[in-house]
């Protein structure tokens, strides 16, 4: 790195809240375990009230995520260390919980899978890697991007972004320091102001949690918006392990206030399905019927009961 470049970085690092000394936190080594446990657990509480404050540009992603998986778009986080390993555990528990395609949402990070585990250093530098990594994924104008950086300023981040504007994806961005860069990119920036980290700069801690809790809230939300719950159990979830199927039979049963034998027999009918057992169950339909119905009405269970076609 040349002595210009790191004078510029310091420069932007000594303007962010994520990277400020915390007035809270400065004897931090002289603490009892339990006093720095109670610090943290502290500035953790902070974290939900400043999500709050951007439910307004949180609720238009997820509509422009909404809108645009309704014209066949794909969710795509992209980031670069934690924020991008936040991106890509959320994109990951989409599939079982969801019953949804693998490709529909999807976690980008900088310097590829084995980043997910080790550090590789310099790959959040590269805006070029940014774009190209999208265009591999054959971005197109229907996706919706989601670009994660506590700082908001990670090139690789901006890069990705910046492409996605180019093509006419919608561009989200979520990070944790006002007048970022990312901010002025992204059609709608998402901006969690948390403040200083307990431990300097440490932003896996304050700034990670608000970006799963952002993260939890765009694809759950979403799925919800296309009938993938029924009030709030997860109708469609995969029933791949034993949990999952106890979980299914669960369901349905809270679903349908039938016993534990009606939802085994109604499951095994409909292959596993649990939103399909909750419809022949309660509108008293064989597999069939209650396939076609739900085909009609495009996945929404609700919607299928209220249909007396």
């Amino acid at each position: 790195m040349s002595n210009c470049t790191e004078n510029s970085l310091l420069a932007q690092l000594e303007t962010m809240a994520s990277e400020q000394r915390n007035a809270e936190t400065l004897a931090l080594d002289t603490l009892d375990t339990i006093d720095i446990l109670a610090k943290i657990n502290h500035q953790d509480a902070l974290v939900a009230p400043a999500v709050a404050e951007q439910l307004p540009l949180i609720a238009q992603a997820v509509d422009a995520i909404v809108a645009g998986m309704r014209r066949g778009g794909r969710l795509i986080y992209v980031g670069a260390g934690t924020s991008g390993r936040l991106g890509i555990l959320d994109a990951a528990e989409c599939r079982p919980t969801f019953n949804v395609d693998d490709t529909l949402v999807v976690g980008v990070i900088a310097g590829g899978s084995q980043a997910i585990q080790h550090a590789v250093e310099g790959a959040e530098d590269d805006s070029e890697q940014g774009k190209f990594d999208l265009k591999n994924l054959s971005l197109s104008k229907h996706d919706v991007v989601v670009g994660l950086s506590a700082s908001g300023r990670t090139p690789y981040v901006i890069g990705a972004l910046t492409y996605a504007n180019l093509i006419g994806a919608h561009s989200v961005s979520v990070s944790c320091n006002a007048h970022s860069p990312m901010n002025s990119v992204a059609t709608t920036p998402i901006c969690v102001q948390v403040g200083a980290e307990v431990l300097t700069g440490s932003t896996r801690m304050k700034a990670g949690t608000a970006q799963k809790l952002i993260l939890n809230m765009l694809s759950t939300t979403a799925m919800i918006k296309q009938g993938k719950t029924y009030q709030n159990l997860m109708v469609d979830v995969v029933a791949s392990n034993q949990k999952l199927k106890a979980r299914a039979v669960r369901i349905v049963m809270q679903a349908t206030e039938c016993s534990e034998a009606a939802a085994e027999l109604a499951l095994g009918k409909a292959n596993q399905n649990a939103k399909l057992a909750i419809l022949m169950i309660l509108m008293n339909i064989d597999v069939d019927k209650a396939s076609a119905l739900l085909s009609m009405n495009h996945g929404f269970l609700r919607k299928a009961l209220k249909d007396e076609s």
